[in-house]
């Protein structure tokens, strides 16, 4: 359905229809797309999908190089070693890593070697120092000495008391990935490991879709801010930090603005305030049938529905500002909000981002003690604790707290939905149901 198209269905003789939960989900899907892809510096990138295949230049590691703190070695030379027969060698020198100017072992000697130094010309194999006497003419050590504390341990002998086969404690060139090997696939949304391949690569930046930028705005003349005392006929504001940390966890970068008293002035500048920074903007409250709906007033923009859904029945969308930012607006109950988020808003933030991973994983489980109750002509979502499959028994699913929408508690202790789609009143004990995963 066309934006045009919607809000003449809204605003003329079909506006009091009951929408389903994927109409509107469809209505919002179809009017966001993924961001315009930019160049960012690595730790920028963090969160971001990368949106080209990133291959490799050169092989990984560049050059042979020493797994460890040791002494390089010919085989030869240490075949025949033990704790009562140590191979003794002549050190010939240090080597760190970063060194470019290596000494080349020859036979009978021996090179003192830090992890991460290249291999040097002759040497076959590394002996972990722990292996030798380290130069002091003892038994086994357990590290070298600082080189500031011993500066002459690069030279002298050595006491070897084990044997190492050729290619013993060395990281092979190219080992880790080869020159024009594929490091990583467009669509990898880049976590740390994903940052420090690329750096490793040499890449400074890398190209991403960017994460989306999500205002986050309560609304209600009860609001008051946590820390602050709520007298009487108040409640703390909680909508707005759930819904920016929900947003966070989506992969935005999100902006809580905070609560808006219900004026329909204040919060239309508000919102118009917000838009330079926004590809999003939700709002929490106003939008049900009462005296005191400011958004329902303030927003003429936004098509304000009821859909076939409990809890999250009043629900709003549009497009607003110079730039059509999409605004989602959801119902004010903590509950009703937090499903809602998760059903529209997220799904939205997942589209903007430009990955593959849209929605929530469902699964299936069975729910023991069953729904004594569901309205045939709402799909039901009710808070859920979920217990994944084990050898003993199927996935189970538990229900969390009662169907109120303001059991906010309740929510904080669920880790999943449970499903009760439309015309199904109850749901028996031992029954399977549908479960969205919350983590």
């Amino acid at each position: 359905m066309s934006s045009t198209a919607a809000r003449a269905a809204d605003r003329g003789p079909d506006q009091d229809r009951v929408w389903t939960v994927a109409e509107h989900l469809d209505d919002i899907l179809g009017h966001v797309h993924p961001l315009e892809p930019i160049e960012l510096q690595l730790l920028d990138a963090q969160g971001c999908v990368l949106v080209e295949d990133v291959t490799v230049p050169g092989a990984l590691p560049p050059f042979d190089n020493s797994s460890m703190d040791g002494y390089a070695v010919r085989t030869a030379d240490v075949a025949a070693a033990t704790e009562d027969h140590p191979a003794v060698l002549t050190v010939i020198g240090d080597i760190a890593a970063g060194s470019g100017d290596l000494p080349v072992v020859g036979p009978g000697e021996a090179a003192r070697i830090m992890t991460g130094a290249p291999i040097p010309p002759g040497g076959q194999a590394v002996v972990p120092v722990e292996w030798t006497d380290g130069g002091l003419d003892s038994g086994p050590v357990t590290h070298m000495p600082a080189r500031g504390s011993d500066p002459h341990g690069g030279s002298g002998r050595v006491r070897v008391f084990r044997p190492a086969t050729e290619g013993r404690h060395i990281r092979t060139r190219g080992s880790d990935a080869d020159a024009g090997e594929l490091a990583l696939r467009a669509g990898t949304v880049l976590g740390a490991p994903q940052i420090g391949l690329l750096a490793a690569l040499g890449r400074a930046t890398v190209k991403v879709r960017p994460r989306p930028r999500v205002v986050v705005l309560s609304t209600g003349s009860e609001l008051v801010q946590p820390g602050e005392e709520a007298g009487p006929g108040r409640i703390h504001d909680s909508n707005s930090f759930q819904l920016t940390a929900a947003a966070r966890e989506a992969g935005a970068i999100a902006y809580r603005v905070g609560a808006v008293a219900d004026d329909a002035a204040t919060l239309r500048a508000a919102v118009e305030d917000q838009l330079v920074r926004a590809d999003i903007v939700v709002t929490s409250g106003g939008v049900s049938v009462g005296a005191y709906d400011v958004v329902k007033e303030a927003m003429h923009e936004v098509h304000f529905r009821k859909l076939a859904m409990q809890p999250g029945k009043p629900q709003g969308f549009g497009l607003v500002g110079p730039e059509n930012t999409p605004l989602i607006a959801l119902p004010g109950n903590p509950v009703s909000s937090y499903v809602s988020f998760e059903l529209f808003v997220r799904p939205a933030i997942r589209t903007l981002l430009g990955g593959d991973d849209i929605h929530r994983t469902v699964e299936q489980a069975v729910c023991p003690q069953g729904v004594a109750s569901s309205p045939r002509d709402r799909r039901q979502f009710l808070r859920g604790w979920y217990e994944p499959a084990t050898t003993d028994g199927p996935a189970t699913v538990t229900p969390v707290g009662g169907a109120g929408s303001h059991l906010i508690k309740a929510m904080a202790h669920a880790n999943a939905l449970i499903v009760v789609p439309e015309g199904v009143a109850e749901v028996a004990p031992g029954a399977e149901v549908d479960v969205v995963l919350l983590a």
